[in-house]
């Protein structure tokens, strides 16, 4: 993997949004926090402008990402917020600079594309909170994102849930947001999930569409091929009138029920208050044990 170096003091990093407008309320209280961090904070040019649901139109979202890109002070390029639209960036912007000189992309829920993208260059990328968060955000989640922009491993203890499978394993901590996952496959930037350790959550979807997506991971062998399989927040599922009958939790259980890998529910990322940092593409090691979970950097 080819690692973008750890932030010190004083170095820039941009503040851009690749889907959903956003609301310029909350926008100088997270720069602030960010700034509190030692860090000098450059907002994209079209930050605050709206296309319809977008913050701009695809060729201003896409603008913003490239010129962060581009720029050698940035180094760091932080997602204000999710939503949707970032898949439409990706045939817009040049990716290929990052490869002599890489940076890091922090982001959760609609920016897994982005971290998709990254695995594919081989670049580790933040799987974080936003600054959309931060009003609502632990004190833990926001210390693991400066955590991990300064280069300070964070190592992830959680108590042990009932639908976990006991075991140990080591791999790449690959994975995001499980609607876009399923979005993205069959593209050119399809998460390859073999060997890896997997880590999913989403939000408002309906439990059936839940059912849906693990088919497709089962048959298309995304499964099958897992070290290890982490659970964060399905947070908001919905249901129809006919209930279906399982919890999201519970379907992700029966999916992988023939698989000898560990799993672990209830983890601490995703569409919660306490949403921890992790880095895509580096090593990690998973241990579940009958009474606790814990998440390592190797």
């Amino acid at each position: 993997m080819n690692v973008p170096p750890s932030l010190v003091e004083n170095d820039k990093v941009a503040l851009i949004a690749t889907a959903r407008f956003i609301d310029s309320k909350q926008l100088q209280s997270s720069i602030d926090r960010i700034e509190a961090w030692g860090l000098r904070v450059v907002k994209g040019k079209h930050l605050l402008n709206q296309s319809d649901q977008f913050a701009g139109t695809d060729s201003d979202r896409a603008s913003d990402l490239q010129t962060a890109i581009h720029d050698p002070d940035i180094k760091a390029i932080i997602c204000y917020r999710g939503g949707y639209g970032t898949i439409r960036l990706l045939d817009l912007v040049d990716f290929s600079p990052l490869t002599a000189n890489p940076k890091w992309i922090c982001g959760y829920s609609d920016v897994t594309v982005l971290h998709s993208k990254m695995n594919r260059l081989r670049i580790p990328s933040i799987h974080s909170t936003m600054p959309v968060n931060f009003e609502s955000n632990s004190e833990d989640s926001i210390t693991s994102l400066k955590n991990s922009l300064f280069g300070s491993p964070n190592q992830i203890e959680i108590d042990h849930h009932k639908l976990n499978k006991i075991g140990s394993a080591t791999g790449e901590l690959v994975g995001g947001n499980l609607s876009i996952l399923h979005n993205l496959s069959g593209t050119e930037v399809d998460l390859r999930t073999k060997n890896r350790i997997l880590i999913l959550e989403d939000l408002d979807e309906y439990l059936y569409h839940i059912d849906r997506m693990l088919q497709n991971f089962l048959r298309s062998g995304k499964l099958s091929g897992l070290k290890g399989l982490i659970i964060g927040g399905m947070t908001d599922m919905n249901d129809n009138q006919i209930p279906f009958g399982k919890s999201a939790y519970e379907i992700i259980s029966e999916s992988v029920s023939g698989f000898n890998f560990p799993v672990c529910f209830d983890f601490p990322m995703g569409h919660i208050s306490d949403n921890r940092s992790v880095v895509l593409g580096k090593e990690y090691s998973l241990e579940v044990t009958e009474k606790m979970s814990f998440l390592s950097p190797i």
